[in-house]
């Protein structure tokens, strides 16, 4: 299948090409970063997915996968309103068979800085709105919201113990989750499944239970 990702070069989206590639899929990522994959199957387009009028012509996408975000930089442009652009060019389409928004534990609990929270929470609502349009396809449309993640982002709470300690504290599982892992998740979401549709997944931890949110000054 022809699968289209966002936020390739690092991190979660890094995991989720690596991933659609070894299962043999042809994977185009958008990202502001060069790119870090080589294989003959992907292609990298690097470019702001804010910049509408550049986004490039790509035709019949099978699988959209939104992941590209930031935190604290203009996280309602990037998170949520490039996120809809995105599904509008790309996934509203009669070749589409699932999309699959990566949200945040932030957007269910609001225990985050005020925009990335704002910008998360619309993109549960925006996922249940997009789901309803793309039925008629026979495709589905979720949500996939993690807590913690092991990603270099985070890396300034991950490398200081004082504060690992307390987030550890507020996670059930005493551990974050992998890219690798999250990247099975979203595989999941978007090949196995095909009637699961309009919700949003929840992946933390049991973080959520406890939802106080723990970051460096």
């Amino acid at each position: 299948m022809k699968v289209l990702i966002t936020g390739t070069s690092q991190g979660i989206g890094k995991a989720i090409a690596e991933l659609f590639l070894e299962k043999g899929h042809t994977v185009i990522g958008i990202d502001r970063q060069t790119p870090s994959i080589t294989n003959a199957r992907y292609t990298h387009y690097t470019q702001d997915i804010r910049d509408y009028a550049s986004l490039p012509d790509i035709t019949d996408v099978n699988i959209l996968i939104n992941n590209a975000g930031t935190q604290n930089e203009a996280d309602i442009d990037i998170n949520l309103k490039a996120l809809i652009h995105m599904t509008e060019k790309y996934g509203i389409q009669e070749n589409i068979r699932s999309i699959l928004n990566i949200g945040s534990a932030s957007g269910h609990t609001g225990a985050e800085f005020p925009e990335y929270c704002a910008s998360k929470g619309g993109v549960i609502a925006y996922t249940k709105n997009a789901a309803l349009r793309v039925a008629k396809f026979g495709a589905t449309c979720n949500s996939l919201d993690p807590g913690g993640v092991i990603t270099p982002l985070n890396e300034c709470v991950m490398s200081d113990p004082e504060l690992w300690a307390q987030i550890m504290a507020e996670t059930p599982l005493k551990k974050w989750a992998t890219s690798e892992e999250i990247a099975h998740w979203a595989y999941f979401l978007t090949v196995t499944n095909t009637f699961c549709t309009g919700q949003s997944i929840l992946v933390d931890g049991g973080e959520s239970i406890n939802f106080n949110f723990v970051w460096k000054d």
